[in-house]
């Protein structure tokens, strides 16, 4: 492997210095360095590789949406070194055999690290605990568990699972929705819901689900991550359990800080996704959140679908945005460049807490000498106009497509190996 030198880099926004990579870790931080290759870094940021706590790779079962490979292709292109690939695929990974099996590909592939999310019941059916303790001895060492897309909704299986994981140290990540009060929901819910004759998806669905799991997580004794947390609400209730002590975690993602319910005007259903796009005043509450560490990261809930599954009239069409390309552009327009975040807190919310969470022991380290060298080297004065086509992933659903985005990732390195150079995926990347 050849040894690098980083030149002259902006390393979490604070200190200018070379970084020299070998046999994949950093081995020096300083000036002068040098290495088999030099990457001028002048004027770029030196981060951590981004770690995904929330990304629908699809396969097995809807490899035309997306595989394993060029989810992760996606994740390189966005500085993400690690994700974790949620449970919702045919087969469900609801046992060993399907985790592994997603792991494996993840490791062939070279771009990054995929992690599994076990599913908490058979089949996502919310009936039955799948075999959480074999998915967590597994190869793939299992340690988050979700039935996303779903809301475990039965407060019994809910606390039974919260149970089972502390033996491992696990955490259920859940989806909060209450699904007697979302029953047809198209989008958020309220006077543009009315107006424009959709079903509202109203805040209470999500709010009544977390503030019942923070308190059996809490009479459990066990860790809880809420996942795409999207309403004022919902703000409010995890700033109380965490004041109360309670071991919970929540995630925002790029859509919900940036995105707001005005844009199903249009009725174009790239807009449609679940939790579905809220008013600015949750906008507004999720990145006060986000600032105040109330909302512990972000995460991209990539979700790639099909041109048919979204080009058609909005009722049919299905929930998600791709996210993945665009996370690290969407938090630096949102909350670097508004002042609401430092680069070095952009670290700690997209790469060492989502790491932490997942208990990823290899990711999301720091950027100091002995440790891997996962980095991603992003240009924030860069400006770009997003176009869907422009995409390693196989879907299209971008609902950034003819923005204009602050921030470019420039480089992507997986411990010490370049999958991203000159802002282009690496080509040919091997274990």
């Amino acid at each position: 492997m050849s040894s690098y030198v980083i030149r002259g880099a902006n390393i979490l926004g604070e200190t200018v210095s070379d970084i020299a990579i070998e046999d994949g870790v950093i081995t020096a931080i300083g000036a002068g360095l040098e290495g088999d290759e030099v990457i001028d870094a002048t004027g770029l940021v030196a981060l951590p590789g981004l770690v995904d706590l929330h990304t629908h790779v699809r396969e097995p079962g809807r490899e035309d949406a997306e595989t394993v490979l060029t989810g992760s292709k996606a994740a390189a292109r966005g500085g993400f070194t690690c994700v974790h690939a949620m449970a919702n695929t045919d087969p469900v990974a609801d046992t060993a055999g399907v985790v592994e099996q997603v792991w494996r590909l993840g490791r062939e592939g070279g771009y990054c690290d995929v992690q599994p999310v076990g599913a908490v019941t058979i089949g996502l059916g919310g009936e039955r605990l799948a075999e959480l303790g074999a998915m967590a001895d597994s190869a793939a060492a299992v340690r988050v568990f979700s039935d996303d897309g779903k809301c475990v909704s039965d407060a019994v299986i809910m606390r039974r699972a919260l149970e089972y994981v502390k033996a491992f140290d696990g955490v259920i990540a859940q989806h909060a929705q209450e699904p007697r009060l979302t029953e047809g929901a198209q989008m958020n819910e309220g006077p543009l819901s009315g107006e424009l004759g959709l079903t509202g998806w109203p805040a209470v669905a999500e709010e009544a689900i977390i503030a019942r799991d923070v308190l059996l997580a809490e009479h459990v004794g066990s860790r809880l991550h809420v996942c795409h947390l999207s309403t004022r609400g919902s703000v409010e209730i995890i700033r109380w359990a965490k004041g109360r002590g309670i071991d919970v975690t929540a995630e925002v993602t790029p859509h919900h800080l940036l995105l707001s319910d005005d844009l199903v005007r249009s009725y174009d259903p790239i807009y449609k996704v679940n939790p579905p796009l809220r008013s600015n005043d949750d906008v507004a509450a999720v990145r006060e959140g986000l600032a105040d560490g109330t909302i512990d990261i972000v995460a991209t809930d990539h979700a790639p679908h099909p041109m048919e599954d979204k080009e058609c009239e909005w009722s049919a069409a299905a929930f998600g945005m791709l996210g993945l390309e665009t996370a690290l552009s969407v938090v630096q327009q949102t909350m670097v460049d508004p002042g609401l975040l430092t680069w070095a807190e952009v670290a700690e919310k997209m790469s060492a807490k989502p790491a932490e969470i997942g208990r990823v022991s290899n990711q999301g380290r720091p950027l100091e000498v002995g440790e891997p060298a996962n980095i991603v080297l992003v240009d924030p004065a860069a400006t770009r106009v997003i176009d869907a086509r422009d995409t390693a992933s196989l879907s299209r659903n971008n609902p950034y497509a003819g923005l204009t985005l602050s921030g470019e990732v420039v480089a992507t390195f997986l411990r010490g190996r370049p999958t991203v150079r000159d802002r282009a995926l690496v080509e040919g990347v091997t274990v």
